[in-house]
C-alpha cells in the first residue's frame, strides 16, 4: 500500500463539468480571451537607474500590466539582452545599461519608445 493509496492524489484527475477521467473527458476547451492592447497604440518609456553600490538598472515603465503579457515581453528581453531581470510595480526591470537593445527590440515588436 503507497503512502497516498485511497486518498485524492491517488486517483486520477476528473473533469469537472462531467465528472469523467480528464482522459475520457469530451467536453470543450474553454477558450480564455485576453484583452491586449495593440503595440502601436503603446508607449514605453525607458531609463535608467544607478541602485546601491553603483549597479545600473533599464527601467521599461508605462506597459499596462492588464493590457500586455508582460511576463513574455520581460523572457524575451532578458533572452536578447543576455541579463536577468524581474516584474516590479513600476514596470518591467532589466539588469545593466541595456537600453540601445531594449529599445531597438521593442520598435522591432512596433512599441512607441521614449
Amino acid at each position: 500500500m503507497g503512502l497516498l493509496a485511497g486518498t485524492i492524489f491517488d486517483r486520477a484527475p476528473r473533469c469537472e463539468k462531467c465528472d469523467l477521467p480528464e482522459t475520457e473527458c469530451r467536453c470543450p476547451a474553454e477558450t480564455i480571451k485576453v484583452n491586449v492592447l495593440p503595440p502601436e497604440r503603446q508607449t514605453a518609456r525607458l531609463s535608467l537607474e544607478k541602485r546601491k553600490k553603483g549597479k545600473m538598472v533599464t527601467l521599461i515603465k508605462g506597459l499596462a500590466a492588464t493590457d500586455n503579457d508582460l511576463p513574455a515581453l520581460l523572457t524575451l528581453l532578458k533572452n536578447r539582452c543576455g541579463a536577468g531581470g524581474t516584474l516590479s510595480d513600476e514596470g518591467i526591470e532589466l539588469q545593466g545599461d541595456q537600453l540601445n537593445t531594449v529599445e531597438k527590440t521593442l520598435v522591432q515588436l512596433r512599441y512607441k519608445v521614449r
